[in-house]
């Protein structure tokens, strides 16, 4: 089920003034604390030396003398230490499906995906965030790396709109040059149909437990979810496989549909298992879900933006 052309070609196609407004207000949220290599816009609690004050504690031998509370030690004549909440950087990863099955359905799977993808990256980026890219098919990655500020938006969406859909999943090599890369820790968020042949499990594997604070976005059109919805398939057809070209011919009954529906919903089951086991969120969202309406409600809800 392939979609009409793409109509994604500048920025404003992939993210919109109206709704870049209503991120300006919105941070990432990270379950977990995380430690940077530079000064950020993310607070942890880890004690550090950034101005906001959190607590005392005794002093002990080798402490620096200049985080000593001198006006206690007046009262008390004992020595204490000023301990302050540290500044600390976050990673936001965004990793994109761009093989040949992300273009399907309608609205299209791949261009909803690149504006979710805009969408994150911008937040990150007006947050002072390191934002990270990486587009993966078979055979083929594509990386950019370390962006932040503002204005790097611009260069966010000249990438995504360079990406276009093609060949195999490539996801289990992917994941592994991800989680190998050293990138800092973070949050990372995977953008795809999760529809792989091979599985799902081992490229998961390769990024789960690596300090990564990791969700796992299903995007699936709602003729994949319910291909007896409008727009979606009838009848007696020739399927040609996205990625492999292998071709089936099939006649569509309810009866198929039905089987085909329960075999997703296995699937998405499957997903979500081993993604509770290894504390992984996953959300499936449809491609007519109002990115708005993602951002906003659902990614709140599930504890990734604030």
């Amino acid at each position: 089920m392939s979609s009409a052309q793409p109509t994604l070609r500048k920025l404003d196609d992939l993210l919109d003034s109206r709704l870049m407004a209503k991120l300006d207000g919105i941070d990432v949220m990270s379950r977990k604390i995380f430690s940077g290599k530079l000064q950020g816009e993310r607070r942890s609690r880890r004690r550090g030396q950034s101005v906001e004050f959190a607590d005392f504690r005794p002093y002990v031998h080798g402490d620096d003398l200049r985080f000593v509370d001198w006006n206690i030690f007046g009262r008390l004549d004992r020595l204490f230490l000023k301990m302050f909440l540290e500044e600390e950087d976050l990673s936001l990863i965004i990793a994109l499906d761009t093989s040949a099955s992300m273009r399907s359905g309608s609205p299209d799977t791949f261009d909803y995906a690149r504006r979710v993808a805009m969408a994150l990256a911008y937040v990150g980026l007006v947050n002072q965030h390191r934002v990270s890219l990486v587009g993966f098919s078979q055979g083929r990655v594509e990386r950019a790396s370390n962006l932040r500020g503002r204005r790097k938006a611009a260069d966010v969406a000249q990438w995504l709109l360079r990406q276009q859909p093609e060949g195999g999943s490539g996801f289990e090599e992917a994941m592994r040059l991800v989680g190998t890369a050293r990138q800092g820790r973070g949050v990372m968020i995977v953008l795809s149909d999760f529809l792989f042949p091979e599985g799902f499990e081992k490229g998961l594997g390769m990024v789960a437990g690596r300090g990564f604070d990791l969700f796992a976005l299903q995007v699936l059109a709602p003729q994949v979810v319910d291909p007896s919805r409008e727009g979606g398939i009838h009848g007696d057809l020739l399927l040609v496989d996205a990625e492999t070209g292998v071709e089936t011919e099939v006649t569509v009954t309810p009866e198929l549909i039905r089987l085909y529906r329960e075999r997703l919903d296995r699937l998405c089951g499957a997903i979500r298992a081993y993604c509770t086991r290894r504390d992984i969120v996953h959300l499936v969202v449809e491609s007519s879900t109002p990115v708005e309406t993602l951002m906003l409600e659902y990614l709140r809800r599930r504890g990734l933006l604030r």
